[in-house]
């Protein structure tokens, strides 16, 4: 059994103003700069510490970093369950029973920072392999203690993992106060991993693909497109590595036409291609899908199935207006390219998009391009990255499928 000793590095409190604290009393795990009165005693930036409202009625234990604008985040909500090792254990061990009863785990996001009450952290596993985001401070302490419980619990059932590779890029760290960094913890391994999701085999590069290496959260949208696509002429649209066009593929397209703009990214969904004896049927490059879509709008081009599955167009508030002009052009452009009758897919995974505000914007496009849609389904990210209420941040992915019909 893990430590049952409190890690506690200080014994400062976080005192919040009347009134505030509103998130964290609705179910959420931060807490804002603006919302603190005082801190009460010495502390570390890092350091797990005590917040009480103003009041002094205890809220939580969590890690603090005055250099954040989420200046707390809490993992434990009772004054009787400080952070202890037995506590992360219990966090990881829940968090690998919920995806073997909800997912297939052979390759699944294993820890989805506040969602599995652990925040700031991500872990996703592919095949034996461990792939880690750590974006604050605080949670950096303890990430290695994290990885060696994944170990533990997953080798409970068997499952021995050789390597685990790092991936803390993202320039999100900067605002904790910290570096950039990727790179192995532990011993060295090859670093391409390959991987079965709905019988399409990929290689995932989690030393050079985009954030961990492959986005598993689209697993189950993907494997729902694929009664659209027999014997049908598919174009997929930011393709990535070649996840929706190899679904298309493998389900009976006549022929997929892929386009993403890394040269990177194209390289690898063509060996992803080969890996499944696709070559001949989905044919990748590597192009600007904005310059793209009028180039094959005028050259009169007609699909039976479109697939937009752009990056996130905002990762903030202040670029929501820019972010929407992108999404509306994209979708009045793709919807122009499907035959009459055929299917849209297309999403957003961006949290700052809002539900409504993204199918506002599709309604928009449908209107420009003069076409009905007809709602075949909406779906979100799959359940291994779970939504929390209460934790906005978890909830991100918006998936349509639409019948696109000639006004």
């Amino acid at each position: 059994m893990a430590d049952n000793k409190a890690i506690v590095a200080s014994e400062a409190t976080v005192i919040l103003k009347k009134g505030e604290g509103r998130l964290l009393k609705s179910g959420g795990a931060w807490v804002f700069d603006n919302e603190i009165a005082r801190i009460d005693g010495p502390f570390n930036n890092g350091d797990v510490i005590a917040v009480n409202d103003f009041d002094g009625y205890f809220m939580g234990w969590g890690y603090i970093n005055t250099k954040s604008k989420i200046t707390v985040r809490v993992l434990s909500r009772k004054i009787e369950e400080p952070i202890t090792a037995s506590l992360l254990e219990r966090r990881v061990r829940e968090a690998w029973e919920y995806r073997k009863s909800v997912v297939d785990t052979s390759s699944c996001r294993l820890i989805f920072g506040e969602a599995d009450f652990l925040p700031g952290i991500t872990i996703d596993k592919f095949e034996d392999v461990l792939v880690v985001e750590s974006l604050t401070l605080g949670i950096d302490r303890f990430k290695v203690m994290i990885i060696d419980l994944c170990k533990k619990v997953l080798a409970e059932d068997g499952i021995v993992i050789k390597g685990v590779y790092e991936r803390s890029d993202a320039k999100v760290r900067e605002k904790e106060g910290l570096q950039r960094t990727k790179g192995f913890i532990g011993a060295e391994f090859d670093t391409k991993v390959q991987i079965v999701e709905n019988g399409v085999k990929y290689i995932v590069d989690v030393e050079n693909g985009q954030k961990t290496g492959f986005f598993l959260d689209q697993k189950y949208n993907r494997a729902a497109i694929s009664r659209f696509c027999k014997d049908k002429k598919v174009l997929d649209c930011f393709t990535h590595t070649g996840s929706f066009a190899l679904n298309a593929g493998l389900a009976g397209a006549s022929s997929v036409r892929a386009v993403d703009a890394s040269e990177l990214a194209v390289e690898q969904a063509r060996e992803n291609a080969k890996l499944n004896g696709l070559e001949d049927t989905v044919k990748f490059e590597a192009a600007d899908v904005f310059e793209l879509l009028p180039q094959l709008e005028a050259e009169g081009e007609q699909f039976d199935v479109v697939i937009l599955d752009p990056p996130a167009f905002t990762k903030n508030r202040a670029s929501i207006k820019n972010a929407v002009k992108g999404y509306r052009e994209i979708n009045m452009r793709g919807m122009r390219l499907v035959k009459n009758g055929g299917y849209l897919a297309t999403c957003s995974c961006s949290h700052f998009m809002a539900p409504d505000l993204f199918s506002k914007t599709i309604a928009e496009a449908a209107r420009s391009a003069h076409k009905r849609l007809r709602q075949v389904e909406f779906r979100t990210q799959a359940p291994d990255h779970p939504i929390l209420w209460a934790a906005d941040e978890s909830y991100y992915l918006k998936f349509y499928i639409f019948q696109v019909i000639e006004e």
